[in-house]
């Protein structure tokens, strides 16, 4: 037992007897080295029960672009709070978000709010079937779209069952799900056009709707490769078939109007969630108004007693007044930071002798270490499922605990976030410990490979 993490671990043992598993979402089960508890946050720093303090990329897992406990965010929710916490009714401050998120996202001509991507999704993926009278939805292998039943499938599928690369199984990623047979789910690898237009031409007619994160930020922060985007576009339109953008990490996290403002791509429906209220519970389904009108109308069910909840919506609208000031110049500090951050991680890399894989954007991005050469497909090394498992998740999870123990904390899949509160000062402390981190215990087990 590590003295630095003793009050976490009794913590975590205590939990165990009365929480399934200690943890209250099965994500943080993996957590290195434990599942740590923690009990102040500000900034980009965290405090865990021990008193060892973090610099945070995890930040929630997403949400807390601005950083723990930004004040303007926290005094709206306070003051909304005290003036009552639900009403099972309308409320001004409901309208008032609606219409800036319609006025700054290309897409969002209607505006449902609920608490979590997960039902957001499963929303729109009920939208998508009403309107075409269809079954069908094409998701692609790798991606998350929230836990679940009718989507929870080839998030990460086991090569053994996963099935051809060009036409992936439809795997359950957990028991309890139907069959893939029975999902009404056509998985296709991410990032080919050329097998989304083949499947469309032979089913069009049955096929409701595409899913798709706009970055694959679920697995290695894959960027769409030039011109995916606007063919997923291009092929929605042509077979009358409902694109949604799962924005749930990226929205106002790409930019202030998410991956579709960041690319200029505009999907019919896109669910956010995460960035939208710096970490409090809320979500977003939107969308063009001959879907939306839809749940307008009563023919489509949307519902939740927690929809809207007033301080909730105090705290997005706080948000979005921050990410929104002076131009966006937020924007402009996480990009700087999170591309400091990308380069430094290079250049350790090449001082310690290793390849990295390191690539998304300066608000998102990914670190891994391949196991060899992988090959690339126009300059990406990593660019799908499939070719990200050619990264070695055993000796990442020695990182991050080595990481961990130097007082940064990051997400074991790999994926760093970036906030508004990152500045110079924890960049250069983060890349002294990854130098440390990657000299001391990386390299002795890497070797020399060809750089990625």
């Amino acid at each position: 037992m590590s003295q630095r993490y003793a009050r976490s671990i009794a913590n975590l043992e205590r939990s165990r007897k009365t929480l399934a598993g200690g943890v209250s979402s099965n994500v943080r089960l993996g957590d290195k080295p434990y599942p740590l508890f923690f009990e102040y946050g500000k900034g980009a720093h965290l405090w865990d029960v021990d008193g060892n303090e973090y610099i945070d990329y995890v930040l929630g897992r997403g949400p807390l672009i601005l950083g723990h406990t930004h004040p303007e965010v926290i005094e709206a929710t306070c003051k909304q709070l005290w003036r009552g916490q639900i009403y099972a009714a309308q409320h001004e401050l409901e309208f008032e978000l609606a219409e800036r998120v319609n006025r700054i996202v290309p897409c969002a001509e209607r505006v449902r709010f609920g608490i979590s991507g997960s039902e957001a999704v499963h929303g729109a993926l009920r939208l998508a079937r009403a309107a075409t009278g269809r079954q069908t939805v094409i998701k692609f292998e790798g991606q998350y779209h929230g836990w679940l039943d009718n989507i929870l499938y080839s998030l990460a599928p086991d090569p053994a069952v996963a099935g051809e690369a060009r036409h992936p199984a439809t795997v359950a990623e957990s028991r309890g799900q139907f069959s893939g047979e029975d999902s009404h789910l056509v998985v296709l690898p991410w990032n080919s056009l050329q097998v989304v237009e083949e499947y469309l031409s032979d089913h069009s007619n049955e096929v409701a709707a595409i899913i798709t994160e706009p970055v694959m930020c679920n697995t290695s922060v894959i960027p769409p490769l030039p011109g995916y985007l606007e063919g997923l576009r291009e092929l929605a339109t042509r077979y009358d078939v409902v694109l949604i953008f799962d924005e749930v990490i990226t929205g106002f996290r790409a930019s202030l109007a998410g991956a579709q403002g960041r690319f200029g791509i505009v999907p019919d429906l896109t669910i956010f969630g995460k960035a939208i209220a710096n970490g409090m519970p809320i979500s977003c389904l939107a969308g063009k108004a001959r879907y939306m009108d839809l749940i307008a109308g009563g023919k489509v069910g949307h519902g939740g007693t927690y929809n809207s909840i007033p301080p909730a919506v105090a705290g997005a609208i706080a948000t979005l007044d921050v990410l929104e000031r002076d131009g966006g110049a937020v924007y402009q500090a996480i990009e700087q930071a999170g591309t400091a951050l990308m380069q430094g991680i290079r250049e350790a890399a090449d001082r310690a002798g290793i390849s990295v894989v390191v690539q998304g954007y300066g608000c998102i991005f990914y670190l891994g270490f391949p196991a060899g050469e992988i090959p690339g497909q126009e300059g990406q090394v990593v660019y799908d499922y499939r070719s990200s498992l050619g990264v070695r998740q055993d000796l990442y999870n020695d990182f991050v605990c080595g990481m961990v123990d130097r007082g940064v904390r990051i997400i074991p899949r790999g994926n760093w976030f970036l906030s508004s509160t990152h500045g110079a000062e924890d960049v250069q402390a983060t890349l002294a410990a990854v130098h440390d981190v990657f000299e001391t215990i990386v390299a002795p087990k890497f070797g020399k490979l060809v750089s990625a």
